[in-house]
């Protein structure tokens, strides 16, 4: 099939009905005044204009709650792990939340790989949308690099005058979209449309940090210590929603619960979070991050310093979901341009 093709907005729900023959469908639904997402019966559900949902869609391939094995004491045994895995598409992600794909897909194929995840990805099909307008003030995907499409997904959807071009990215995607005749090649005329709505974007988005990320990472490398880090911990009450709803977060804890019979238990892994006041606490009480200056801080390093130092990568994908959700309203942008501001002013002696 050819790497581009189109389908009619008048067909487009047709073949979105359709997909439910590859396993269970995900997508933006509305729920009051916000979008989540959730299991769409069918393409009514659908709504493709929204703002980030509350959690990112990595709730489907990195479960909040997730059983790992069971086991029995008397006499001791270990189950295999549990293994619930079933084909599923994940429809309509935002260009951000598949760079936060693509930052999951980096730690959890690193070694010792992660057999549940990978287990559960190899199953999802993934659709993209374009975003053709920045989300709100809260956002910062134009600064990130993650505005436009940058991998992470078997097809991905671009609304151009009353179609949508469709590029294909891999097998998976090739599988959904065959036998479907209403799927079009896609004409010279409608790849310069495309390549026109591009140029278009670079006049709509515009960039949400002072710098470029090269001065970020130096601002990281040099500003441990900033009175910005001060302002930002005062500020902050402790609850987690940052880390909560953002989705390249991948700290988890592991917790056995016995059954009634105190013989019988089951091993599970839950989401946890950096922003805790136990998550530093090891045995004797000591306290390896305390108060929440430490704790934002390191928050911080953990999307713009220390991944790129491993990975080589950012890890925060501009989504603005943290900023969206703080109680004390805290921004990350706001914060890293403070960052930016105070290094400036030092290099030059003010």
């Amino acid at each position: 099939m050819e790497r581009y093709v189109k389908i009619s907005k008048k067909d487009f729900y047709k073949w979105v009905d359709s997909l439910k023959k590859h396993g269970k469908v995900y997508a933006p639904k509305r729920k009051e005044n916000t979008h989540v997402f959730r299991p769409i019966k069918d393409s009514s559900e659908l709504d493709l204009n929204y703002i980030s949902t509350i959690l990112p869609p990595k709730k489907y391939y990195f479960p909040q709650k997730e059983s790992l094995l069971k086991f029995s004491i008397k006499p001791f045994e270990t189950a295999k792990a549990i293994q619930k895995f079933e084909e599923f598409v994940l429809f309509g992600v935002h260009t951000c939340d598949l760079a936060g794909i693509q930052c999951m897909d980096v730690v959890f194929r690193e070694d010792p790989l992660d057999p549940n995840y990978i287990n559960r990805k190899d199953r999802m099909t993934t659709v993209g949308i374009e975003c053709l307008k920045p989300c709100d003030k809260h956002a910062s995907c134009v600064s990130m690099g993650n505005h436009v499409p940058r991998g992470g997904y078997d097809i991905m959807l671009t609304e151009i005058k009353g179609s949508y071009i469709i590029h294909l990215n891999s097998q998976k995607g090739e599988d959904i979209l065959q036998g479907h005749s209403y799927i079009k090649k896609c004409t010279q005329a409608d790849r310069n449309l495309l390549d026109s709505l591009r140029k278009n974007k670079e006049r709509v988005f515009k960039e949400e940090f002072i710098g470029q990320l090269t001065e970020v990472y130096t601002v990281f490398s040099k500003l441990s210590e900033s009175g910005v880090w001060d302002d930002v911990g005062k500020r902050c009450v402790g609850c987690g929603n940052c880390t909560t709803v953002c989705p390249t977060c991948y700290c988890f804890d592991v917790k056995d619960e016995l059954d009634l019979n105190l013989n019988d238990g089951l091993r599970y892994r839950w989401w946890n979070s950096c922003q805790m006041d136990d998550f530093a606490r090891v045995a004797g009480g000591e306290d390896f991050r305390p108060g929440r200056v430490s704790r934002q801080r390191h928050r911080y390093y953990r999307k713009f310093k220390y991944p790129i130092d491993k990975f080589n990568r950012y890890f925060c994908t501009g989504c603005g979901r943290c900023s969206r959700t703080c109680m004390a309203k805290i921004n990350l942008t706001e914060t890293v341009n403070d960052l930016i501001k105070e290094h400036r002013n030092v290099s030059i002696g003010i």
